[in-house]
């Protein structure tokens, strides 16, 4: 039985609740974000309401000299908008009030009702006049009854020549008119007698340039002149340095404020508040029963939520224990999985499946090679019983060549046994190599003398060729080993009269040690068996070429604890070239490769 701390069923679980609860988590916040939005909402439509308020004031204080008839506008938009409204004088004193009957609101007035200083809340713009503020501009009805006369004939016109019946005829504060085609207004303007200033017009601009002069210190003429948008136009050339543009500007602005003063009410202080509230910000919360329809409404999306996740987790886990059930069988009893998904589920199947798969080969393997080794150890365990028999009974003589014989008997069996020392040791990673730093050409030409002998007896040339002398960190004994495998191979599968050859040689990042024979040669279709265990070139266990099928696996697996690789190259016929090569990286460094 697995410990729950170790169940997978178990961690699934916790993981699906720990999800749940973070997506309820995140629920909870988005609802929080709507209620949020909702409110701010909410505040933005108590925003609209104050700016009816205060436009709605402003527009009166810019076309009335006095707060004196501002009561009953105060009413008219508390009632419109619900909000308590308060307007005060600069020192405090109550103008109007939607709701004398409470105390005045404290704190900072929500905004200061001035039409000669509209704030722009830009930092980088002055406070602007509100536009409805005229004064003295205002046409008298007889110019009023003369512009529109002419701004009608040239409407008649425009419909004639663009061809647009969406023109009207818009009125400024001041009651000049203007002519918008499709909103603009230049598609069709007033002609120039219209656009002209009128007698009303010219006596307020020509005060305000004296008062804008008066601000200055010198005259506007003949550079300047101010027109009905009260902008400055130039007349008599480049504007001389003493006569700034900016300046000018807040001249004209400060002499339109002295101009108007007489025309406007004075500033006041505006306060709008809820109802029954003296402070000036609305507060808005959620109420009691909605915090408790949020927790409510969570606590069930929770609940729900555990619920499909422990559902969801145990049909997940299903299939799992299938697998722990299938794999626990007997090996006898065990068949391949069937797969019904393409999910981890499955893919953990086909693993399995895989899995059964190698392990049937690798059993094969074991048997063959149990049965290898029973069969190399067989034959000189033969010879030995036979030669010992054969001596009790006193048909051979127990002499000198009867313990020659026994000797190379043994000479192989304690050979096969270090082979599979070597390739057990290699296997369990606990091959142990020690290096030093010696000179690769040095070790082969030992091996080479060593073997001299062997390749004489079978007609054989045994030469080198050593194209570079690397001192390299390297185990002498297993080099030896390696190429004396190979050269022992090569002298096996070579015919009389051939040549083998040992040649080092550079590659780019290691070196390269060649043992070539003018043998056989090997098919290319057994060619990447040749370093297997056991693998001989004769399936037949003939013992005409010798050797027990280890030594090219051991090569192989000596060279790689080295942190190289071992290549072969063959042609049927032509003979076969075995190639070791060793990484620069064990160089020593002072030596070139």
């Amino acid at each position: 039985m697995v410990p729950l701390r170790h169940s997978l069923v178990v961690r699934l679980l916790v993981l699906s609740v720990l999800v749940a609860v973070g997506a309820i988590a995140a629920t909870a916040w988005l609802t929080a974000q709507t209620t949020t939005q909702a409110i701010e909402k909410q505040q933005a439509q108590s925003l609209s309401a104050g700016s009816t308020v205060y436009d709605t004031l402003l527009g009166y204080a810019a076309e009335h000299p006095t707060w004196t008839g501002v009561p009953a506008t105060v009413g008219q938009l508390a009632r419109r908008t619900g909000r308590r409204i308060v307007l005060t004088t600069k020192d405090g004193h109550v103008i109007a009030d939607s709701d004398p009957a409470r105390p005045r609101p404290s704190g900072q007035a929500s905004a200061t009702v001035d039409p000669l200083r509209v704030s722009t809340q830009s930092p980088s713009t002055d406070d602007s006049i509100d536009a409805r503020a005229v004064g003295p501009y205002e046409l008298t009805r007889t110019e009023k009854a003369r512009l529109d006369r002419l701004a009608d004939d040239q409407k008649r016109l425009c419909v004639d020549k663009i061809r647009e019946p969406q023109i009207q005829v818009e009125h400024r504060p001041n009651g000049r008119p203007q002519i918008r085609a499709q909103g603009n207004l230049l598609a069709c303007p007033l002609p120039e007698a219209a656009q002209a200033p009128t007698r009303t017009e010219a006596r307020a601009l020509a005060d305000l340039t004296r008062l804008t002069e008066s601000c200055l210190g010198r005259s506007l003429q003949p550079y300047l002149k101010i027109d009905l948008t009260f902008q400055l136009d130039q007349e008599g050339g480049p504007l001389p340095a003493r006569l700034a543009a900016d300046r000018v500007l807040a001249c004209v602005q400060t002499a339109r404020r002295e101009q108007l003063k007489p025309y406007v009410a004075p500033p006041a202080l505006l306060f709008v508040t809820d109802p029954g509230s003296t402070t000036i910000q609305p507060s808005i919360s959620l109420t009691r029963k909605n915090l408790l329809r949020i927790a409510l409404g969570t606590a069930v999306v929770l609940a729900a939520a555990v619920a499909v996740t422990v559902a969801v987790g145990l049909r997940l886990a299903r299939p799992l224990r299938r697998l722990a059930e299938a794999a626990r069988r007997p090996i006898d009893q065990q068949h391949p999985i069937t797969i019904t998904t393409k999910d981890e589920i499955g893919s953990l199947a086909s693993a399995l499946n895989d899995l059964s798969e190698r392990r049937d080969r690798l059993e094969e393997q074991r048997r063959a090679m149990v049965s290898d080794v029973a069969h190399e150890l067989r034959t000189p365990l033969a010879n030995i019983r036979s030669w010992l028999d054969a001596a009790q009974d006193q048909v051979v003589p127990a002499g000198p060549q009867l313990l020659a014989l026994l000797s190379d008997e043994t000479f192989l069996l304690q050979r096969i046994v270090d082979d599979l020392r070597d390739l057990a040791a290699a296997d369990a990673g606990t091959l142990r190599l020690h290096c030093d730093f010696v000179y690769v050409n040095d070790v082969l030409t030992g091996v080479v003398e060593a073997h001299r002998g062997a390749a004489g007896a079978a007609g054989i040339q045994l030469s080198t060729d050593f194209r570079t002398d690397a001192q390299m960190s390297i185990d002498p004994v297993r080099l030896r080993q390696i190429v004396g495998n190979l050269v022992s191979n090569a002298i096996r599968h070579s015919d009389s009269g051939s040549r083998i050859l040992v040649r080092t040689r550079m590659e780019p990042d290691a070196l390269a040690i060649d043992v070539a024979d003018e043998g056989t040669g090997i098919e290319p279709g057994v060619l990447k068996k040749v370093f297997d265990r056991f693998w001989r070139a004769d399936s037949s266990r003939s013992r005409t070429t010798g050797g027990s099928g280890l030594g090219l696996a051991i090569a192989r697996e000596l060279t790689v604890a080295h942190d190289g690789k071992i290549t072969v190259v063959s042609e049927l016929g032509v003979g076969s070239t075995f190639t070791v090569h060793l990484p620069a990286s064990r160089q020593a460094p002072s030596s070139g490769l």
